[in-house]
């Protein structure tokens, strides 16, 4: 694909997901996520010729003015999308698909000074929430949702909703997972259990009290 082809993606992708682009010139002058995605690309081009110091140089001035931070050997897909994407960090080793949407606070990151393939695989059409870190060599399935703020340290299936610290499957249908902006109306499996115990709560209140009943009325008996 030609360069100046995928940069008109870039731009289209926009439009698709945030309902709050009007104009182009709005769009190409005032979104950092295209900045920092644009700079990107041009960042890795110097990378993958082996002019590491321009790579990194290009890197470090589109973190200062974007408050997003990918590594120049970072390898992103077409129609790459990043919503309010302060303090996004995306690692070397990372590889990302086509159609991946991710928001702000979002970490795909290691775990430690290992070597080699360190960083996450995501896979075509996922979305990665407000605030999810997904740390270490692991694979975020296609079509698959990160809720926010969860924490991923394991692969995930495709088609598969994870919530949670740690991470936790909670929808995993076989069916391809809708892409919208709904990240908020992810399921939440704490809140889930909560409301499981609360329930087995009332269930043992009323045995006591039907137990206190019997027994009061035992002991008016004459």
């Amino acid at each position: 694909m030609g360069f100046f082809k995928m940069l008109k993606e870039d731009i289209g992708v926009v439009f698709d997901q945030d309902p709050a682009a009007r104009t182009y010139i709005e769009v190409i002058l005032t979104y950092s996520g295209l900045h920092a995605i644009w700079s990107h690309r041009l960042a890795h081009a110097f990378y993958n010729y082996k002019f590491y110091f321009i790579a990194r140089v290009i890197s470090q001035l589109s973190r200062f003015f974007t408050g997003i931070e990918i590594h120049p050997g970072a390898k992103i897909g077409k129609r790459f999308f990043i919503d309010h994407g302060m303090g996004v960090v995306i690692g070397e080793t990372c590889e990302i698909g086509d159609n991946v949407t991710i928001f702000q606070g979002v970490t795909l990151g290691g775990t430690g000074k290992e070597k080699g393939k360190r960083h996450p695989t995501i896979k075509n059409n996922a979305l990665i929430a407000t605030g999810a870190k997904v740390l270490g060599s692991i694979m975020i399935g296609e079509s698959s949702k990160v809720g926010a703020g969860s924490v991923v340290l394991h692969d995930v299936p495709d088609h598969s909703t994870v919530v949670g610290i740690p991470g936790r499957i909670v929808i995993q249908n076989g069916e391809r997972v809708r892409r919208d902006l709904d990240h908020h109306k992810l399921p939440d499996p704490i809140s889930e259990l909560l409301k499981e115990m609360d329930s087995e709560i009332r269930e043992m209140r009323d045995e006591l009290d039907q137990l206190k009943g019997v027994k009061s009325n035992g002991n008016t008996r004459v």
